[in-house]
């Protein structure tokens, strides 16, 4: 069974308005106004979060306006305080995504030379989500969706289940504290899409056992609108995960950028999206790696993060100079290689 999703549930902290049904009167009754799963009182929940996020959003732009006004020195002098007491501000408007970004931007002037330029591209995405929500009713369906998403908003799996044979590209943990978070990458043989599945363990409730990387599951799976990378609920599984030859189609270098620049239209604030190369070749420049078309002139850079990972080498060590099918992550700092295959028939190898 798939843990519980933090994003995916209604309830609306620190309110106590969604609760076990029960309270100083006793037990609600089925259908009262303020009861548990009543419309009306979802609906105003949902309000009074809308306003605190509006009320947050406006207080974290006059703070944006007093940084720039007062010279990005400034935020080098402050220390990471200052931004920590902003965050809180940000989760007390329950704005989760806000407080998260917030955090990241706080650690932007230890991140080394050039971080001037680098806090104000952040500063700069900030700023436009915060006028995003507070003009939302004026956006577009998917980018209104994407905004929503980002200020942490949840997002309930909608529309009908798909079922396929999903592959399983590729996996990882990451750690978002109390939480381990599993991203798991699936391409669905027959819909010819790329989704991810986030699954959560907790202290005291573990993640489940992994989906092997190469096997392919039979299952359906819902999607969750506002997210740029495909991001679905996994539903009723028909098997155990089997063996299969199946492998994602692929792109050049030129096309994973391409797919990359579409996807900011909806979501601007989108690190990066899944992608698949075709006849991509690892090289080296200097102390940076690339992965290049095997028939034209075009790269990719590697990431920072891919090239402090072991994967790198066995990335390298599978090609031998011959062209590899990689699967992987394209965005703004280059390209993250998950998986890789040779192109003669042989088992898929897992990079992180």
């Amino acid at each position: 069974m798939e843990h519980t999703d933090p994003e995916a549930g209604d309830a609306d902290p620190g309110t106590g308005d969604a609760g076990t049904g029960t309270g100083n009167n006793g037990p609600q009754a089925p259908g009262r106004a303020d009861g548990v799963g009543d419309p009306g009182a979802a609906r105003r929940r949902a309000e009074r979060r809308a306003e605190r996020i509006t009320s947050g959003a406006t207080e974290l732009e006059r703070r944006l306006a007093d940084l720039l006004r007062g010279g990005l020195a400034g935020a080098e002098a402050a220390g990471y305080g200052m931004w920590e007491e902003t965050a809180a501000r940000m989760v007390d408007a329950q704005a989760p995504g806000l407080a998260a970004r917030v955090r990241e931007l706080g650690a932007v002037p230890a991140s080394g030379p050039g971080w001037p330029v680098r806090l104000l591209e952040e500063c700069a995405l900030l700023h436009l989500l915060d006028r995003g929500w507070l003009r939302r009713e004026e956006l577009p369906d998917a980018l209104a969706a994407a905004v929503r998403s980002r200020v942490g908003l949840p997002a309930r799996a909608e529309g009908p289940p798909v079922r396929d044979r999903w592959l399983v590209l590729a996996r990882h943990d990451t750690s978002d504290h109390p939480l381990t978070v599993r991203h798991t990458w699936l391409y669905g043989t027959e819909s010819d899409r790329t989704v991810l599945w986030l699954s959560y363990g907790s202290p005291g409730r573990p993640l489940e056992p992994p989906l092997p990387v190469g096997l392919a599951l039979d299952a359906e799976v819902t999607a969750r609108p506002g997210d740029g990378r495909g991001r679905v609920a996994l539903g009723e599984r028909f098997g155990r995960p089997a063996p299969t030859r199946a492998r994602p189609p692929g792109v050049t270098t030129g096309g994973a950028a391409a797919r990359y620049g579409a996807a900011l239209r909806d979501d601007p604030w989108l690190e990066s999206v899944p992608v698949t190369l075709e006849r991509a070749v690892p090289v080296r420049d200097g102390d940076r790696w690339h992965l290049a078309d095997a028939d034209g002139n075009t790269s990719l850079p590697l990431t920072p993060a891919a090239h402090a990972r072991a994967g790198l080498w066995r990335l390298v060590a599978l090609s031998g100079g011959a062209p590899l099918r990689v699967f992987g992550e394209c965005g703004h700092r280059g390209f993250t290689p998950l998986t890789a295959w040779p192109e003669a028939p042989g088992p898929v190898v897992p990079l992180c």
